[in-house]
């Protein structure tokens, strides 16, 4: 079984909406959503890479982005779109 399977569910930390700054790269990943239909947020970086784990955690975490739906074909890939608090962020 792959790790991403085996962690819970990730949900905003109660306090903590809000409370921090994006970094400059949380900052990019979210304002991309701002160019997408829903404010869907990209799986893949401008060059290709996968968007780091712990970016997309971290910005759910502080309820920048909130996870859309399930990947039927790829389950341990996060799909996510930015939130209210992620857009009045940018």
């Amino acid at each position: 079984m792959n790790k991403l399977a085996q962690r819970p569910a990730f949900a905003p930390v109660q306090g903590r909406k809000g409370a921090a700054k994006p970094t400059p790269s949380q900052r990019r990943w979210l304002k991309r959503g701002l160019r997408q239909a829903g404010g869907k947020l990209p799986l893949f970086d401008e060059t290709g890479r996968r968007v780091n784990e712990r970016t997309v955690r971290s910005c759910i975490e502080n309820g920048w982005a909130e996870p859309w739906f399930a990947n039927p074909i790829k389950p341990d890939w996060l799909v996510c779109k930015l939130t209210e608090a992620g857009r009045s962020l940018l």
